[in-house]
């Protein structure tokens, strides 16, 4: 089964000029009636870091859901957010990203490993009790621009704690970009063997001309979920190449198809939402 994560708020959250609530609210209406399997549209996180999300909750208070049968996920970065998020019975699923790199841990939550899998603990109970699933994306998942260490068994020391708190999807991220088809390859491959009970996506962020090779190494390796964002945009702004943004999610669905891998996308709301999007960005980018 494929499952296609649509990330919108990784599209928008990097912009400068700020996106109107309503016109959020709309283009989210529009990637509603894609049949995507979940949609990453918002975070609740601190307002100063991503000023661009601020509006989450007023956003959500305008998207129509009675006819969607895609699930909303919401990123969030502290056991507050995870209680912000907990109140809303249409968010169904919480993001958490968490490094396997240190530095980056650092730089993006201002915890430790451990202290972020502290709060991860926290959050996992939250999310039990509102009775929403928990993703960990591991940022720097297949390696990092620190030479710090990095390797397999440090991913499998991780999902192991991990999975001590009952948590049984990870979704592994280029962060920066600069991730091989090989390094890609070896890593799905690993995962989806030593721990294949577990569900694994691939967050992909990528330069134009390498999307397809590292798509393809995470699909012949056995990933069925991907993230993706329509056109490519967004990708992670500490990223040093400005040409590095996610995979593209039209270009994501053509794969899959000539895969003959099972798209259940809805053809015609996606068209309507590319163009939506095309607009969208062309205005606030």
């Amino acid at each position: 089964m494929i499952e296609i994560v649509e990330c919108p708020r990784d599209a928008m959250q990097g912009l400068n000029a700020f996106i109107p609530t309503s016109e959020k609210a709309a283009y989210l209406q529009s990637l509603l009636n894609c049949n995507f399997s979940y949609l990453d549209f918002g975070s609740f996180v601190s307002e100063r870091a991503v000023p661009q999300m601020k509006d989450t909750a007023e956003v959500l208070s305008l998207l129509d859901l009675a006819r969607t049968r895609t699930k909303l996920l919401a990123i969030v970065a502290n056991l507050r957010g995870a209680q912000r998020a907990s109140e809303f019975e249409s968010i169904r699923v919480l993001g958490f990203p968490f490094s396997l790199s240190e530095i980056f841990q650092m730089r993006n939550t201002n915890r430790s490993q451990e202290e972020a899998f502290d709060e991860i603990q926290r959050i996992a109970e939250v999310a039990a009790i509102s009775e929403k699933k928990l993703v960990i994306y591991f940022s720097m998942g297949f390696g990092n621009p620190y030479g710090t260490p990095w390797g397999l068994d440090q991913i499998s020391y991780w999902i192991h704690r991990f999975e001590g708190l009952a948590i049984d999807c990870f979704s592994l991220s280029d962060t920066m970009g600069n991730a091989t088809p090989e390094r890609i390859h070896e890593v799905f491959s690993y995962v989806l063997t030593e721990h294949n009970e577990l569900n694994f996506g691939a967050h992909l962020h990528t330069r134009p001309d390498q999307w397809k090779s590292n798509l393809d190494a995470a699909y012949k390796a056995g990933c069925r979920r991907f993230d993706g964002a329509i056109q490519g945009f967004g990708g992670c702004p500490m990223a040093s190449d400005h040409l590095v943004g996610n995979l593209p999610t039209e270009k994501l669905i053509s794969y899959l198809t000539t895969q003959k891998a099972p798209v259940n996308i809805d053809i015609h709301g996606f068209e309507v939402a590319y163009n939506k999007a095309k607009n969208l960005f062309s205005r606030y980018a």
